[in-house]
């Protein structure tokens, strides 16, 4: 392929998709990252789109949202192995809420063997993804179908999330920015998303390394909020990416990298593992080191506080008590 072929097709594919990782770009064009990030730089120069760390995006800072269609199709590999690490951090018998998007929808179709499990969703994808799982309870929100990425929103979603509380939220959206947090580009669905986060003790975000550093229109949970980012191993000369998680982790996030110790992320789809399975979180995380706690759990510390206090050891009363006698 030219060189003027290859920019072309890299040019229809960002404005398809509103926003494309330099990994996809190289998979589809049949070349190299290096290769790719040199058409990216002139097409940039002539004003037809901007980079990003990891991929470009449609002109002007804030991308568009693409449709169901196109997004199904883009980062494929890293949000198998994504999914498969989010898994593991769904224990048997919770109750949490995923939002939409396809990145979430692979995670449900891994949390079909949690049992007792509760999910919560305003996404007809992820409601279809556990719909056979016998063991796992789906309440769906009410709302309003949005046809792009098949998502219950407007008022109806969100008055039946009121006085819901559940252990985990799981979250996508278009971007994620240290100084945002998570945001997407459609109203509606920000709308519905602060909702589900409202109802959740925990968010957990997840995102490819080609939405960091990505601003959209809306922002959705702020930085503050997110207790954990779940992300794909971003390639080695991404600076950007490497910077970006750092201030993350700077704010209290929690970074959970798929593929940094167990080979979760690859060219051949990530693990391996079967729809259904949950990889074993332990397998495959890397944990950035928080500068410090974010939340407490409400009375866990005066609790730690009164056992402190009294300093009390097994026998404590007994001996006490044969003290007391003795000078007696």
């Amino acid at each position: 392929m030219f060189a003027a072929e290859r920019r072309q097709l890299i040019l229809e594919m960002v404005r398809a998709n509103g926003a494309v990782s330099l990994r996809e770009l190289a998979r589809v064009v049949q070349t190299s990252e290096v290769t790719v990030r040199r058409d990216v730089r002139a097409l940039e120069a002539e004003g037809l789109l901007d980079r990003r760390h990891g991929g470009a995006v449609l002109p002007g800072g804030f991308t568009r949202e693409s449709g169901f269609p196109q997004k199904s199709h883009l980062a494929t590999a890293e949000k198998t192995a994504i999914a498969d690490l989010a898994a593991g951090l769904v224990e048997e018998g919770e109750a949490i809420v995923v939002g939409a998007g396809t990145t979430t929808q692979e995670l449900a179709r891994r949390l079909a063997r949690v049992p007792g499990l509760t999910v919560v969703t305003n996404s007809l994808l992820v409601a279809q993804a556990l719909a056979h799982a016998n063991r796992v309870e789906v309440v769906m929100t009410g709302g309003t179908l949005r046809g792009s990425n098949y998502a219950l929103v407007g008022s109806g979603a969100e008055q039946s999330l009121q006085g819901l509380r559940v252990s985990k939220a799981f979250l996508s959206g278009s971007g994620l920015t240290a100084e945002r947090g998570l945001s997407t580009s459609n109203m509606l669905s920000a709308s519905v998303d602060r909702a589900l986060v409202q109802a959740a003790a925990e968010v957990v975000v997840l995102a490819d390394h080609s939405k960091l550093g990505t601003d959209t229109m809306f922002q959705t949970v702020p930085t503050d909020l997110i207790t954990r980012l779940v992300t794909d191993e971003a390639p080695a000369h991404d600076d950007r990416a490497a910077t970006e998680l750092q201030a993350l982790a700077d704010q209290g996030v929690q970074i959970a990298v798929a593929g940094a110790s167990g080979g979760a992320v690859s060219g051949q789809g990530g693990t391996g593992a079967p729809a259904g399975d949950a990889v074993p979180a332990r397998q495959q995380r890397r944990d950035v080191p928080l500068p410090g706690p974010r939340r407490q759990v409400p009375g866990a510390a005066a609790g730690l506080r009164t056992a402190g206090a009294l300093g009390e050891q097994p026998g404590g009363t007994e001996r006490a008590r044969v003290a007391d006698m003795r000078r007696r």
